[in-house]
């Protein structure tokens, strides 16, 4: 579908010449790490990056699963899968100190074929941001897990203020672009992680525009907070290739604006709605 007049960003003057942005942009490449602002063709780069924003990705940059909004590269592809990188944990930390973030959002591919789901992979990198830049806050974006509660109490484990597991979509038509995945198992690990550590927040996501209905929205935004989830966010479904799943419709910013004001009103305590929106987008603000 053709973006509507009204899908524009304000420019920011010249991002991606910055140098914030390019600056960051050599870190990256030099450290060899991933980020999801690429790997996913984030709209939002050049606007965080020249806020020394990123999204850092661990874990490489293939997925296990295979959903349909998402242009990550996919095992079922061909695509080889290799073991945690252990450089790679010193290599974020040192970027994250040097950049000064008060707050680091880290979020992983889904790794299936590792038993902890990487698990241990993020405690340790929490651990070691902390031990560099003790007054950064960490917010973890993690998968399912495939459901293991073992490998989430480790996760649990590290000194972390956000726990943020994305939704997605509303249940309906999780078949058609989430395959692999569980509507009950995504909400249990967003409900056990608040009853494992009640002193942090929980978060979590919904990509609008693949064909849900107002209704369906509703009824999970009621799903999500009967799982203890504190915080949400919504913004728009961009296709990101060709080959995947198309965009059925272009949400409003008015409606974006009115299901915040729902959103607030049923008891989340903070939530990002904008057609730009991400669930990293903004993430300091929602400390």
């Amino acid at each position: 579908m053709k973006k509507p007049d009204w899908f524009k960003k304000a420019p920011l003057g010249n991002e991606i010449g910055s140098e914030n942005f390019i600056k960051l942009k050599n870190i990256i490449k030099n450290r060899h790490l991933c980020t999801v602002c690429e790997e996913a063709k984030c709209p939002n780069i050049g606007e965080c990056w020249t806020n020394k924003t990123a999204t850092f990705m661990i874990l490489g940059d293939t997925c296990t699963r295979n959903c349909a909004f998402c242009s990550i590269k996919k095992a079922c592809n061909g695509n080889t899968l290799f073991p945690p990188d252990e450089s790679e944990l010193e290599n974020i930390a040192k970027t994250v100190s040097e950049l000064r973030l008060k707050h680091a959002v880290i979020t992983t591919v889904t790794r299936d074929d590792l038993e902890d789901g990487g698990a241990t992979h993020f405690y340790k990198l929490s651990i070691e941001i902390k031990r560099l830049s003790p007054d950064c806050t960490i917010e973890l974006l993690i998968s399912d897990l495939n459901g293991n509660i073992d490998a989430l109490k480790k996760i649990l484990e590290a000194p972390i203020s956000i726990l943020n597991h994305n939704i997605e979509t509303v249940p309906s038509l999780y078949k058609h672009v989430r395959q692999m995945a569980n509507y009950q198992r995504s909400l249990t690990i967003l409900k056990e992680s608040k009853n494992f550590r009640q002193d942090i927040k929980t978060k979590s996501g919904m990509m609008l525009g693949l064909g849900e209905t107002k209704e369906e929205v509703l009824k999970t935004m009621d799903d999500l907070l009967e799982n203890n989830v504190d915080i949400l966010t919504l913004g728009q479904y961009l296709q990101p290739t060709s080959m995947q799943v198309s965009v059925k419709e272009f949400i409003t910013p008015k409606m974006f604006n009115e299901y915040k004001e729902i959103g607030l009103k049923k008891g989340f305590k903070f939530v990002e709605s904008s057609p730009f929106t991400r669930s990293s987008y903004n993430a300091r603000n929602h400390i």
